[in-house]
């Protein structure tokens, strides 16, 4: 029987939606198929309904599940975009829509938070940060240019014990440290890209990319990560699903 283990710092429910994620990325629910039901996930993970509920909910809500009226609940088909509803790391929404993901690690270092940093994470500037600069590459193509800057004291030892080039940030966040990362504040504009970002891209001199910063958010409503990513614009769309209010 499968088990999740309780971490004491993550809801369980999350870590329900953490199993299922995986099980879609590693192809035991593929797009288009039927997981199994509420019943047969909490007699399998030895919880109850209505915490299963509330993890399939959440990934309904993100895109990720959708339900059918007498038939049950499915994995979405993943269109060629990020849908901006989701919050999913680089690495999984490349794996959830059939793309190769990959990183080059440009750079990882600790280091104090300069000004326009520190206010975006709420800290006083100084504050220790883990810096990690990567080239996001899907199916060996570059696709972005992102620095993340994590607070160093929510995840000690997060540049040395991990290797970025391999791993999912947000899956080491999350499994290994306990972190129950719950929103984001996303802003996206076009811009031409700067000299640096065009090497990296393999673009040419102010050739068109998406700027986006983001803001990461644990359940308790702290910052926890700050986001600079440069998006080539030729490659990569952004979707986003507007409802009435």
């Amino acid at each position: 029987m499968t088990t999740i283990k309780l971490t004491g710092a993550m809801p369980l429910y999350e870590q329900i939606k953490t199993y299922i994620v995986q099980g879609i990325q590693d192809g035991r629910y593929r797009p288009g198929e039927r997981i199994p039901s509420e019943r047969e996930l909490a007699e399998q993970l030895g919880v109850s309904r209505l915490t299963v509920h509330h993890a399939i909910k959440g990934l309904q809500q993100a895109g990720l599940l959708v339900a059918q009226v007498g038939r049950g609940t499915f994995v979405s088909p993943r269109p060629l975009n990020q849908q901006l509803e989701a919050l999913t790391s680089f690495t999984e929404d490349m794996r959830l829509r059939g793309n190769a993901p990959s990183s080059q690690v440009l750079s990882a270092k600790v280091c104090p938070a300069p000004d326009d940093i520190a206010r975006f994470l709420d800290v006083r500037p100084g504050t220790q940060l883990a810096v990690l600069q990567r080239v996001r590459i899907a199916d060996d193509q570059p696709m972005a240019l992102e620095t993340s800057h994590l607070i160093a004291s929510a995840c000690p030892g997060l540049i040395d014990r991990y290797d970025f080039s391999r791993e999912s940030l947000y899956r080491v966040l999350r499994q290994e440290y306990g972190l129950a990362l719950a929103h984001a504040e996303q802003t996206i504009a076009a811009r031409g890209a700067t000299r640096d970002e065009a090497r990296v891209l393999g673009l040419k001199p102010n050739a068109p990319v998406l700027h986006m910063t983001r803001v990461l958010y644990t359940a308790d409503d702290r910052p926890l990560e700050y986001v600079i990513s440069a998006y080539r614009g030729d490659s990569y769309t952004f979707h986003v699903v507007l409802r009435q209010v």
